[in-house]
């Protein structure tokens, strides 16, 4: 109980002045002893979450919490908010049990308060919240979860992409999302280099303005604006804006996945591709020692390019053979 953790404290520190507070006392002692806390009679308290908000005492520069593991990350962030509320430097302590023992949600929000460290962290600390608890159901009672298996990112795609559609007088499709999702894989050093772009955070939010580009248009403003920033860009940093320009041709074509290896490759088609069945016939009657079909919605290749940027010319000298089967378009 609480009464034997102060006396414990007791025991440890004998010349501390300890006192207690939680919300089963009596109003009139409660806010006694903690105006003796705020005036100094008492040096430690022992409370429970009680103090989470409201409690403003600029002398108190320190708070541990038992078994830190217990309480969510908004708690954790408003407990450990009690503390540094003055020029003195303050200090939280976090009591957890071993590792092995820590739930992996519970080693998330650890991790995330562990890291949130700076002014204005409130809003980081929500959007992990997010992420560790998930979402819930925005037209349904479930107040968390789904957005746990997705990740914040996808689900907010996935959840733009349903509302375009509801708008647009459609049924929302997951399995119309997933068709656009494109695998490319040409085993190419395409990324962006460490030396060219030191900052952790700052690359990361690169990576995904490339991936997330719309269009080309998009893209060639994208690869001006690190040009400006930066510098020029480095061979494998081209080499990922040309593929990922690749990707946004291919989503044309309902292409779901293309792989190429040293020698060889493949296209594969969703099941709602568009494109003209007799094109792929003519590009394998013309080419037989290079194209063949392997199975209904794929196309394989043979090749001999040494140098990456071969691959990518390769590619896309496919796509151009590409026709769009025109009774579908329109």
């Amino acid at each position: 109980s609480i009464d034997r953790a102060a006396e414990e404290l007791r025991e440890l520190v004998p010349q501390a002045r300890i006192c207690v507070a939680h919300g089963q006392m009596p109003e009139r002692e409660l806010e006694k002893v903690m105006a003796d806390f705020y005036h100094k009679r008492y040096n430690i308290l022992v409370c429970t979450t009680i103090i989470e908000t409201g409690i403003d005492i600029p002398s108190a520069n320190t708070i541990i919490i038992d078994r830190a593991d217990k309480f969510g990350l908004a708690q954790l962030h408003q407990l450990r908010g009690r503390v540094g509320r003055s020029h003195h430097q303050a200090y939280a302590y976090l009591l957890l049990p071993p590792q092995s023992r820590l739930q992996s949600d519970a080693q998330k929000r650890i991790e995330a308060i562990q890291a949130a460290t700076t002014l204005g962290a409130g809003f980081t600390l929500a959007s992990h919240d997010l992420e560790i608890r998930g979402a819930g159901e925005l037209l349904g009672d479930e107040q968390s979860g789904h957005m746990q298996k997705i990740g914040f990112a996808l689900y907010t795609e996935m959840l733009d992409e349903a509302v375009a559609a509801i708008r647009a007088g459609r049924v929302p499709s997951i399995e119309a999302f997933a068709d656009r999702a494109i695998e490319i894989n040409l085993r190419i050093p395409a990324l962006i280099p460490e030396e060219y772009l030191p900052d952790v955070h700052t690359r990361l939010i690169m990576y995904k303005r490339i991936s997330s580009a719309s269009d080309e248009d998009e893209l060639e403003d994208l690869q001006v604006e690190m040009i400006d920033r930066f510098g020029l860009l480095p061979k494998q940093l081209s080499l990922l804006i040309q593929q990922t320009r690749l990707k946004l041709r291919a989503s044309g074509f309902g292409i779901k996945k293309i792989d190429a290896n040293v020698s060889s490759g493949r296209i594969e088609f969703n099941q709602h591709t568009e494109v003209d069945p007799f094109c792929l016939v003519q590009m394998i009657q013309g080419d037989p020692q290079t194209y063949k079909l392997g199975g209904a919605n794929q196309l394989q290749f043979k090749h001999n390019c040494a140098h990456p940027d071969e691959k990518v010319v390769l590619i896309n000298g496919i796509l151009d053979n590409l026709k769009l089967n025109e009774s579908k378009v329109a």
